[in-house]
């Protein structure tokens, strides 16, 4: 099956765009093929109406009754103890590093490009180490000649 997740009641999505971005919702109903019904209260997204195209799915999903009120998505999202799964998540890990470069400064970000290079450096110091020993010889030492019949000498 190519598709994992589905606009369905009960799927967590991060909504991309608009003035709640950035948060958690969840899907209670959907209205129809452009639009569904969201309600978030354990991430302050009250209930309202979205475009489709503003939510990104993830892969948690909470389970309660068709188009359940706000205290039972409160309920289901605590069971489901989404807060915890979203934030062991690699796509939160992402997120919260993108906010943290956009936070950056200039001399941060010199620092970093600095750390980068002398880390890339000891990096590629080791690497022509390992390198010049593959043949179990160190660097420096010449090959001893290969034994066998010398080939004729022409005249």
């Amino acid at each position: 099956m190519p598709f994992q997740r589905f606009v369905e009641t009960g799927r967590v999505a991060y909504i991309a765009d608009g003035p709640y971005k950035g948060k958690l919702c969840s899907i209670v109903d959907v209205i129809n093929q452009t639009k569904a019904l969201i309600d978030g209260p354990e991430t302050g997204v009250p209930r309202q109406a979205i475009r489709l195209n503003q939510l990104h799915l993830t892969k948690f999903r909470i389970r309660f009754p068709y188009t359940g009120g706000t205290r039972i998505v409160r309920k289901a999202w605590k069971d489901g103890k989404v807060d915890e799964k979203w934030k062991e998540s690699v796509w939160f890990q992402k997120v919260e590093a993108k906010k943290k470069r956009a936070e950056m400064t200039d001399f941060d970000r010199y620092k970093l490009r600095y750390a980068r290079r002398m880390r890339n450096k000891i990096r590629s110091r080791v690497f022509h180490k390992l390198k010049a020993t593959k043949g179990g010889r160190p660097k420096g030492e010449k090959k001893e000649p290969k034994k066998g019949k010398a080939a004729p000498k022409k005249k």
